[in-house]
């Protein structure tokens, strides 16, 4: 959360030629309705059961770059999905990060707290082994210019495709 997902994906479908797609946005388009409202209605696990779908079918695409949301690692089949039909790329963020990026932002429901940070710190720490066990590069973007995040990202994604077809 507040890892700049949304602005990297952005970034990097254009540097790759891709059609970029967010996760929470096909949801929300899905559901005609918005997130908070999802989590309102239906609860967290109503939100994770459409998230499970939506990357489902995402994953089968081809040519694309998919951003998801924060927790979508949190369901073992969505890890399996995002490993087995692509290459995932964690762009890890510190909290104090995550807080300044996320502080006036209404529209992310699990920070509707008393307590924004701890439930940051709480979500890091419950996260952070998912995301690990299933990414193929780690990017720490703290105090990064998005277009310097791409640039690596995209160094690493070639230097993936030369071990893997070698000449």
């Amino acid at each position: 959360m507040g890892s700049g997902k949304s602005t990297i994906g952005r970034l990097l479908s254009g540097e790759l030629n891709q059609e970029y797609v967010d996760s929470d946005r096909e949801i929300e388009a899905r559901a005609g309705a918005d997130i908070p409202w999802i989590f309102d209605v239906e609860g967290e696990v109503g939100f994770r059961n459409r998230e499970q779908a939506v990357i489902e079918q995402l994953t089968q695409r081809e040519n694309i770059v998919l951003a998801t949301g924060g927790g979508a690692v949190l369901r073992p089949e969505n890890r399996t999905n995002l490993q087995a039909h692509g290459f995932v790329v964690y762009l890890k963020t510190s909290v104090d990060q995550q807080m300044e990026r996320t502080a006036r932002d209404k529209n992310r429901p699990l920070l509707q707290d008393d307590d924004p940070r701890g439930v940051l710190m709480k979500l890091m720490g419950e996260r952070d082994p998912l995301y690990m066990e299933c990414c193929d590069l780690v990017v720490k973007t703290d105090r990064r210019h998005p277009r310097s995040v791409v640039a690596e990202i995209v160094r690493q994604l070639n230097k993936q495709r030369a071990l893997s077809n070698p000449l």
